[in-house]
């Protein structure tokens, strides 16, 4: 199993998008998917796509009672293989019980094996600010993906932040637990000047780290993205073929590619989700309904 964290300790940068997108289009090819909304002040995850089964739990019931049955936390969304822990932290009050617990930071990474045997793919949304939440997700992945839009306030926050948090951690080592790799995804993406020069320093600043890496694959700056937001639909499903007034790649093409390249063990799965293959999900989908 496969535990991937979406952070940043800046609001706004496209996590939940980054999230779901990556979510569905897994679900799409098959894996075990399973989200988990970890931001109590926009808990957007947990209503991104329409759930077939909710369950009467969510992410309070499993970090405040160490609940691990599935029939009570996890809830089903209408996209076959995708599930969803949902935030019903409605009190914002997991991060300071988080704090006060001795088994604060480690408490999501001693729960993940209760998952094992049920996801192959577990992708946390997070929220925007470092807190004691923020790290405890951290400690828990396997892997990290910061998606990064091309602005100079949003590129200081990330070394800022986020670089300073990845450091700070780095002394649970001597627990057992390892800091992620962290893997930058350019989000967003203009035909700007400034936005291009932008992209061009950051991979420049990480060229030589060995923990963090900026993609090659590119998020663009697309209406089909908030578009997908609001009908609750996954962007590859939205967009499955190239729109013929515009050169940028289809939603399909931009998540594909960004999906292979971060999990590059599914890569014959993805490739097989070709415009004929979403389709017929569509079609699946409709038919189920």
């Amino acid at each position: 199993m496969k535990v991937v964290s979406v952070i940043s300790t800046k609001g706004g940068t496209g996590k939940t998008t980054t999230t779901t997108n990556l979510g569905a289009i897994s679900a799409d090819a098959g894996l075990r998917t399973l989200l988990i909304d970890l931001d109590p002040v926009q808990p957007s995850c947990s209503s991104y796509f329409q759930l077939e089964n909710e369950a009467r739990g969510g992410i309070y019931d499993l970090l405040a009672f160490n609940v691990t049955d599935l029939d009570r936390i996890v809830s089903k969304t209408v996209i076959p293989n995708l599930s969803v822990i949902v935030s019903n932290d409605i009190n914002n009050q997991l991060n300071n019980l988080l704090l006060q617990a001795p088994d604060g930071r480690l408490r999501l990474a001693n729960l993940m094996p209760a998952f094992q045997d049920h996801f192959d793919l577990v992708l946390i949304d997070t929220q925007g600010a470092r807190s004691a939440m923020l790290e405890m997700v951290v400690l828990a992945s396997n892997l990290a993906i910061s998606p990064l839009p091309p602005n100079m306030l949003t590129a200081r926050e990330f070394n800022r932040g986020t670089m300073q948090m990845l450091e700070g951690l780095r002394a649970y080592s001597r627990l057992g637990l390892q800091t992620p790799p962290v893997k930058i995804v350019i989000n967003s993406l203009d035909q700007t000047t400034d936005a291009k020069r932008i992209h061009a320093m950051v991979r420049e600043v990480f060229e030589s780290n060995a923990d963090v890496s900026v993609l090659e694959s590119v998020v663009p700056s697309a209406v089909v993205f908030r578009a997908a937001a609001t009908q609750g639909i996954p962007a590859h499903r939205l967009e499955h073929r190239q729109p013929s007034n515009r050169q940028s790649p289809s939603a399909l093409n931009v998540i594909r590619n960004l999906a292979i390249e971060v999990f590059p063990q599914w890569r014959e799965r993805f490739e097989a989700l070709t415009e004929e293959a979403v389709v017929q999900r569509i079609l699946e989908g409709r038919n189920h309904g």
